[in-house]
């Protein structure tokens, strides 16, 4: 693992590598319906599963390595297991939750053949498996109740115990990193990161962790209140191997924060916007050369180490991409002064 850990690190000093782009977008091509969601084993499921896109990763495996496969001979150097909503807290909304070790095993081990399938035709450059550790659906840092703020839905513990068993399950599929996504309550975050570091503790090694936080909208902010500034400050201390910003808005306007966090991080950086926002229909309509432009732009700019799509974007979307960006150098690390960084809503930092 050192030896594939070093082989990173050299490959982000090298050339921004890219991660791949929307697996919901790609089965939504599929217009599955619930009985395809259900496949023989769940036929006679107690409730509805439609919409409940890890459980593919059991009854439509190949669709779901097809998606990879695709996203691969894009040119992705970085795979996405398809575990967004694998945590026994998410998967409780389908009365799963007994399923969650079982998805995310599977689902990393899907993108481990794959990824392993190229890795073999072209050893020169090596794919990875980024094994997706999403926010689940609740949150610890905002009350669900508008008429009781003091209320939460889930306790940090609660949170931590499904992270470490999702993590744990992730490495036993043979992913390669931990990738720590959308995240919009910097304390779900926190306690995915607590859950990692016990989970490699358990485990007897450690991955490298990848975060990416979330900007919800023009205030320029996270959900639980953080500018991009403040999250760098609250989860620095983790000595991710990257740290990102993904979803929610399109690259245009994304833009700002992108720079402002390659002005902060000292670690590389990462950044998979999506294709713009959602129209009337929740379709998103940016295609992938007009998305391209803005995206060569920042790597001109030397923002960006790693670069993938979010919601709405496609195996086109990344190819443009791959293509664009072959001949530009990724983002140097920085020097970064040496101080006191905090952070509330705000970044604090002292001398």
């Amino acid at each position: 693992m050192q030896n594939k850990l070093t082989t990173l690190v050299e490959s982000l000093k090298q050339r921004i590598l890219i991660l791949d782009g929307a697996m919901g977008t790609m089965i939504q091509k599929h217009k599955f319906e619930e009985e395809d969601y259900r496949g023989e084993r769940f036929k006679d499921w107690h409730v509805l599963v439609k919409g409940n896109n890890d459980l593919l990763s059991l009854t439509q495996p190949n669709v779901i390595a097809d998606i990879h496969r695709q996203y691969l001979e894009a040119g992705a150097d970085i795979i996405e297991t398809n575990t967004f909503n694998s945590t026994t807290i998410s998967m409780e909304d389908y009365e799963m939750a007994a399923l969650s070790r079982e998805i995310n095993v599977e689902s990393a081990r899907l993108a481990r053949q794959v990824c392993d399938e190229f890795t073999a035709k072209d050893p020169s450059k090596p794919r990875y498996v980024a094994g997706v550790l999403g926010p689940t659906s609740k949150t610890c840092s905002i009350s669900p109740d508008v008429n009781d703020p003091g209320y939460r839905n889930i306790t940090f513990d609660k949170l931590v115990d499904a992270y470490v068993e999702s993590t744990l399950a992730l490495m036993e599929g043979g992913a390669d990193l931990i990738l720590i996504e959308t995240i919009f309550d910097t304390l779900n975050a926190k306690a995915a990161a607590f859950a990692v570091e016990e989970a490699f503790e358990q485990a007897g090694r450690a991955l490298p962790v990848m975060i990416s936080g979330t900007i919800t909208d023009a205030s320029g902010r996270t959900l639980s209140g953080q500018t991009t500034e403040a999250f760098y400050n609250s989860i620095r201390h983790i000595k991710p191997i990257s740290i990102g910003l993904n979803c929610a808005l399109g690259p245009d306007l994304l833009r700002p924060y992108v720079e402002e966090l390659s002005r902060v991080c000292e670690t590389f950086t990462s950044v998979h916007p999506n294709a713009g926002l959602p129209n009337e229909f929740g379709e998103y309509d940016l295609e992938a050369d007009e998305m391209a432009k803005e995206i060569v732009d920042w790597g001109k700019e030397g923002f960006i180490n790693i670069v993938g799509g979010c919601c709405g974007t496609t195996p086109e979307h990344i190819r443009a991409f791959a293509k664009l960006l072959a001949q530009i150098e990724p983002r140097p690390l920085p020097e970064i002064e040496r101080r006191m960084r905090l952070a509330g809503l705000e970044a604090c930092n002292l001398n």
